[in-house]
């Protein structure tokens, strides 16, 4: 079986700091890699990976202000589908401008929506759903109005995020400082129930972060450390007594929830989105309606068994799963073209341990969706 992988150019492959969808991507291509699976990796040329890299952009558009996001954008995909007969399975993990490709080509196509995030892109959906088999990465995402192929949520790799048995007594916030995302709601409910706060992330609104945020970074009850990755981000992930994901938007999935619950830490979260899918209630955290019901659930915390807490993102959101899932689909997607197409292209290793632009020229469309 050969793939041929479109990861997005706005960050490397993996990314170094930030970047969900190339996370994602990296995570999916290194483990089908060492399934045995043929991948092509069509990313930036400083991307990083086990598979085999192809590609013609020089850097990430967002680490990198003389690449035109644009320009370079339809630059790489050109470059694949301009070789397309190589492969049997073409994986867009790149948004829907690779879709205006599709039809000029006979292999066939999956397209993972890292967050529906508008309809005003489903012009760019709908028209294709016979041609290209779209996987939803939670089913709280799903379009009413649009055919899937699949669900699958994102799997991470749990022993990358050791499990801490005792965490601390402060707070956590991890993600782009953006009012979607609740950093405002996070310092409120750290102030109410007398625990200090850290924050993580890129700051994604400004005027948001100036106003919302800034005022109240003290260096001590408050702390601003800026984007992390590594074992900084491990550390981060695991020394906290709970997260706080206060979202103010239906959420698709969230990667540094999953990340966190493999540490042990719980998870307190809005019950919006994908958020119900992920944490089980009452066993790996909360689920909450506002900031008020956060601050109670911050006192129900000792509750929780950061072990079992854990152990669950180890059966559920592994990567094995996440894998596993996906060569299923790439197969049941090449069974049903003609045997003379497919012949003894369809095999691939057994599944080991599965346990279950610099500015946005896409419109309604964020350069990258939330996570």
């Amino acid at each position: 079986m050969r793939i041929a992988m479109i990861a997005p150019i706005a960050w490397r492959t993996p990314p170094r700091h930030y970047g969900p969808w190339e996370l994602v991507t990296s995570l999916l291509t290194e483990a089908l890699v060492a399934r045995g699976i043929d991948v092509t990796l069509f990313a930036t040329q400083d991307s990083l990976t086990s598979a085999r890299l192809d590609g013609v952009v020089p850097a990430p558009y967002s680490e990198d202000p003389s690449i035109d996001a644009k320009v370079w954008e339809f630059r790489h995909l050109s470059h694949v589908f301009g070789q397309a007969d190589r492969f049997d399975i073409i994986h867009n993990q790149a948004d829907f401008p690779a879709h205006a490709f599709s039809g000029l080509v006979d292999t066939p196509m999956v397209t993972t929506i890292h967050g529906f995030s508008s309809e005003r892109i489903l012009p760019m959906y709908k028209p294709f759903e016979d041609r290209i088999h779209y996987v939803a990465i939670s089913d709280a995402d799903r379009h009413p109005d649009l055919k899937y192929a699949a669900t699958i949520h994102h799997g991470i790799v749990p022993h990358d995020f050791p499990f801490d048995e005792t965490g601390s007594q402060d707070l956590l916030y991890f993600g782009r400082i953006h009012p979607d995302k609740g950093t405002a709601e996070a310092i409120r409910v750290a102030s109410a129930t007398g625990r200090r706060l850290h924050i993580y992330g890129i700051v994604q609104d400004q005027g948001y972060f100036e106003r919302e945020v800034q005022p109240y970074i003290d260096k001590d009850r408050v702390i601003y450390h800026g984007a992390v990755g590594g074992p900084a981000r491990q550390r981060a992930l695991g020394q906290a007594y709970a997260l706080l994901h206060l979202i103010n938007f239906d959420e698709p999935f969230g990667l540094s929830v999953i990340e966190a619950m493999a540490c042990g830490t719980p998870v307190i979260a809005v019950r919006r989105g994908s958020m119900p899918e992920i944490v089980d209630h009452g066993r790996t955290g909360f689920l909450v309606r506002d900031a008020d019901e956060a601050v109670v659930a911050v006192g129900r915390i000792g509750t929780i068994s950061r072990l079992e807490t854990s152990r669950t993102v180890m059966r559920r959101f592994s990567v094995d799963r996440m894998a596993h899932d996906y060569i299923d689909l790439y197969r049941r997607i090449l069974t049903k073209k003609a045997p003379a197409e497919t012949g003894a292209l369809i095999h691939a290793s057994p599944v080991i341990g599965n346990t279950s632009s610099a500015y946005d020229w896409r419109g309604a469309h964020p350069v990258q969706a939330p996570v």
